[in-house]
């Protein structure tokens, strides 16, 4: 085989002979598996920061055995295997609950009726019954005892879904439009591209060692958009003449105020997963290792400029990419076709079928529910159910004839298919009653919003509401068109439960960050405080324009007043 030396070798001073030896001692190795860096001198352990050392002194992905071991006296995990565990997609909740929650891997948020009807009945069986759609399309399950850890993994993988890397320093949930391959506006189906990606990822143990978490994202251009601006890696669809190609944008960090920004080049579909799995190299070898705060890709960005990133991108592949200017002008956002459209009835690009989207509130589900789903996905459809990183799903191939009929079916199981321009763009994170770092109960909370807002304020035009407990954002505050962000507050004494209030966030072609206009309201005072907000916003708006639109027209101090009357 061909090889070739590496660089500071080939650097070296060495005679042909001795280079030639040496080319081939290193393509022996290579073709055992083994690598230059390799060999390299480990960094001193001194020198690196706790989780860095964790995962080298024992691959979280080998700490099965202790998993299986803890099981055994229901022992609580240690610090590190804490630590260790989450590469399974097992976090331990504690000091909230001395339990686990277990989040899954669902590529594209597609999941099948067999798949759902034995999540529902693992949840019985070992959780608290407990089970809700993520903000990447997933499913989290929650108060898992260490004993049933091992069952419970098993019986995951038993009908084909995985928990690993779910969390810590890996690859996320891969996301894309959820009516990728139905949809009859989309450019491309941007699911097989994601399915094998998840296979890329899931066979190459050199994805488990990333410095920092990881997001990425797919968008086809349909109704329903993937949020692909909020990514690491967000990969879109574009028409430049007759051709269909990927546009890549990087960097993307909500919960540190950055969108992810235009790389500058176009990619056929054929290559694409190879540029993503090159770009996921170039920031794996250079990732902040020594900061966590200062570890995602938007942070390695700031100190390399996109084109030093381009060239090492390039060099992976072994070729250049094609430039191309970007124009926003050719761009298609969802938005832009239809509101919500991932609640109601909509019509496929298959003659006679639809897809029916219906508001799961907040996320939550119950196995009776997940059941009820799985029955009327297979009586009305094709078995077939989509998540959505708006907490909801859709059931995709109904009939013209059923449609009428499965809506009735989910209103009665607890789900609205009628779109409401509140409840329909109501997200919500965990909240402290199962996640350590949220500073208030969001999921209640935004419950209570909703039913609150629904009776009292009638809006012609979709107002979304993003109720976040903690600066790390997984409901993304910064987003919406009004984000909550948990806090604490003292009233009387006595520190209660309460939210910062942010204005104005976007995405797509709407992008933007919410501005910070109260602090510190009581969740008790949520409810009246966003009526205000709403009620100003309807009397004062000129003619149709959406609420970002009329908060963006107006300074902060302004807007101050006018909401806070």
């Amino acid at each position: 085989m061909s090889a070739t030396l590496p660089e500071p070798l080939a650097a070296a001073g060495f005679t042909a002979e001795q280079k030639e030896y040496l080319t081939g001692l290193f393509a022996g190795a290579a073709a055992r598996g083994q690598k230059f860096s390799d060999v390299e001198p480990a960094p001193q352990s001194d020198d690196l920061i706790l989780e860095e050392r964790i995962k080298r002194e024992l691959h979280p992905l080998d700490a099965y055995e202790q998993i299986v071991e803890n099981a055994v006296g229901n022992k609580s995990p240690d610090k590190e295997e804490i630590f260790r565990f989450k590469w399974n997609g097992l976090f331990f909740l504690t000091p909230v609950k001395d339990a686990f929650m277990a989040r899954l891997r669902i590529p594209g948020g597609v999941v099948t009726t067999f798949q759902l009807r034995e999540l529902a009945r693992v949840a019985q069986e070992l959780t608290s019954g407990y089970v809700q759609i993520t903000t990447r399309a997933n499913f989290q399950m929650r108060l898992i005892q260490p004993k049933d850890a091992p069952e419970f993994l098993r019986r995951i993988q038993s009908v084909g879904l995985h928990t690993r890397g779910a969390g810590a320093d890996n690859i996320r949930n891969l996301t894309v439009n959820p009516t990728a391959g139905i949809d009859p506006v989309e450019l491309i189906d941007t699911l097989p591209f994601v399915r094998d990606l998840a296979q890329i990822i899931l066979n190459d143990r050199s994805f488990y060692d990333l410095p920092r978490k990881f997001n990425i994202a797919y968008d086809g251009g349909g109704l329903i958009g993937s949020v692909e601006d909020t990514n690491d890696i967000g990969v879109k669809a574009v028409k430049l003449g007759d051709e269909i190609l990927f546009r890549i944008a990087l960097g993307g960090a909500t919960g540190h105020k950055a969108f992810a920004r235009d790389f500058g080049v176009v990619v056929p579909p054929n290559e694409i997963n190879k540029v993503v799995v090159a770009v996921l190299r170039v920031y794996i070898e250079r990732g902040c290792r020594t900061d966590r705060k200062k570890a995602r890709l938007k942070h390695l960005l700031e100190k390399m400029s996109f084109d030093e990133y381009l060239a090492a991108v390039e060099k992976k592949l072994g070729k250049p990419l094609r430039r191309a200017p970007y124009d926003v002008a050719a761009m298609r956002w969802a938005s832009q076709e239809l509101p919500h459209s991932h609640v109601g009835d909509f019509p496929q690009k298959q003659r006679g079928l639809n897809y029916v989207g219906a508001i799961c509130p907040v996320g939550q589900l119950t196995p009776k529910q997940m059941l009820r789903l799985a029955d009327l996905a297979e009586s009305y459809g094709r078995g077939e159910i989509r998540l959505t990183v708006w907490q909801n799903f859709i059931i995709p191939n109904v009939p013209d004839a059923f449609v009428a009929t499965l809506k009735k079916a989910l209103e009665k199981a607890g789900f609205a298919t009628k779109q409401s321009h509140i409840a329909s763009g109501v997200i919500a994170c965990t909240g402290n009653r199962y996640c350590k770092f949220a500073q208030s109960n969001t999921k209640d909370h935004a419950l209570e919003l909703t039913r609150y807002l629904e009776k009292r304020v009638a809006l012609d035009q979709p107002v979304n509401i993003h109720v976040t407990g903690c600066p790390n954002s997984c409901a993304q505050h910064y987003m919406g068109d009004i984000g909550c962000l948990g806090t604490k507050a003292k009233i009387g004494g006595e520190s209660v439960d309460a939210y910062h209030i942010f204005v104005g966030g976007g995405f797509g072609g709407n992008q933007a960050v919410g501005r910070q206009i109260f602090s510190g309201v009581s969740a008790n005072e949520l409810p009246m405080t966003l009526e205000k907000v709403l009620r100003a916003y309807l009397k004062c708006r000129h003619g149709k324009e959406s609420f970002q639109q009329f908060t963006t027209r107006h300074e902060l101090g302004k807007l101050q007043e006018m909401l806070g009357e």
